[in-house]
């Protein structure tokens, strides 16, 4: 980054990479005694989800009355659209040739888990998520997080206050400018606490899951790596690089400490204060930008969740022995690639929604309980490929509205 150079041990990168190392390290030693130190964990995840919400409401009116008129936001948001949709697509078909390649489930001997309930209840169908857009109650939607429905709400104040009388809309723009400044200076508190939450995090998943679990469970687990790794470390970066213009190492840099503690959490609502931080402030995309780009990637654009669905799909017929076709295959792409769309950016989110997947080609939802053991640490795989998509859509969107980054090495 510009600006003095200052100790390697003072960034926060490295700071976190230290957390997460020793809290590997100190589960493997403690076993479930780390769990005493699973508070700092939660304290710190409550910390950040705490800002989330006032902090998207303050930067989308923020960003939008900054953009101007509707056209522009329009154009911003179809963008967006583009480009969710595009990689999400991508992270699937990566997911189907791995699977279809390695088949990870044939003569696979897994223990089938028992499913918790909470798993076994089917998601809100697409047209229920597109109705989700609208709150009834935005103050409602604000208080259970709904995302969508406080990004829907927050676009609209920033879009009708640009036709207030000047005096009005500045008033306006005033208030929620500081307010955004407020959250701001709050994140970052919260931020500087991050190797703490990210150590007591990741020794409480070493910890409780020990290592023994994964025997069985191997090929499936490379080949989901290798599919996520084949989409966050070439295809993205591509992008990245030919369509957003942007150095990919760099990059990388500016934003690892969201990545991170996307990994560690593995939450990329709960990253999203981190997320929006380092992409502003590190990356030097601006707050028109990512004031929007951002929410909105964390509540819709989930290009790990959409791969690993596809590929667990996979898996489960296989281990039944069940031959799914050409055309039973791209029912799992586009289910996949749609029920990524309503996956919340919370742990174990994706597990949930492979029921919907699991339905649409008619295998049991029993089959779930194959996975369940090594769930949490793809998952945390998986939202870390998640955020990553997210802020290279900040590139890749600024480049495309005509938005100069700043140069940062």
């Amino acid at each position: 980054m510009s600006g003095e150079t200052r100790a390697w041990y003072r960034e926060l990168h490295w700071q976190i990479l230290l957390g997460l190392v020793g809290g590997f390290a100190t589960g493997l030693v403690l076993g479930e005694g780390a769990g005493y130190v699973a508070p700092l964990g939660d304290i710190f995840l409550r910390l950040l989800r705490m800002i989330i919400v006032p902090l998207i409401v303050s930067s989308l009116v923020v960003g939008t009355t900054a953009i101007g008129d509707a056209t522009k936001v329009g154009q911003l948001g179809g963008k967006a659209a583009v480009y969710y949709l595009s990689t999400s697509a991508l992270a699937v078909l990566a997911g189907l040739i791995a699977v279809n390649l390695i088949r990870p489930g044939v003569g696979a001997e897994v223990p089938l888990e028992e499913v918790p309930e909470r798993l076994s209840l089917v998601s809100q169908s697409f047209g229920d998520i597109l109705m989700r857009i609208i709150p009834q109650n935005p103050l409602r939607a604000m208080v259970e997080g709904d995302m969508l429905g406080v990004i829907f709400f927050s676009l609209l104040v920033g879009l009708f206050t640009n036709q207030l009388p000047r005096e009005q809309r500045n008033t306006i723009v005033h208030w929620f400018g500081a307010f955004f400044e407020l959250m701001m200076r709050i994140t970052d508190a919260v931020i500087r606490l991050a190797p703490i939450g990210v150590f007591a995090l990741m020794a409480e998943v070493v910890g409780t899951m020990g290592v023994e679990v994964f025997a069985p469970l191997l090929r499936y687990m490379a080949t989901v790596l290798l599919a996520l790794g084949l989409h966050a470390l070439v295809v993205l970066p591509l992008l990245l690089r030919y369509v957003g213009g942007v150095d990919p190492f760099a990059y990388s840099r500016a934003v690892s400490p969201a990545l991170l503690t996307a990994f560690s959490s593995a939450s990329s609502s709960a990253t999203l204060p981190l997320t929006m931080d380092c992409v502003e402030s590190r990356a030097g995309v601006p707050n028109e930008v990512t004031s929007f780009v951002l929410p909105l990637g964390a509540t819709i654009n989930m290009d790990g969740t959409a791969l690993y669905e596809c590929v667990a799909a996979m898996f489960i017929a296989q281990v039944y022995g069940v031959e799914i076709t050409f055309g039973q295959q791209i029912l799992v792409f586009l289910t996949a690639l749609l029920a990524s769309i309503g996956a919340a950016g919370i742990p174990m989110a994706g597990l949930v929604m492979i029921t919907v997947v699991l339905r649409a080609v008619g295998l049991p939802m029993e089959g779930v309980g194959l996975i369940l053991a090594v769930d949490r640490v793809l998952d945390m795989c998986r939202t870390s490929v998640n955020v990553w998509s997210d802020t290279i859509g900040c590139a890749v969107v600024a480049r495309w509205q005509g938005y100069p980054l700043e140069d940062r090495p």
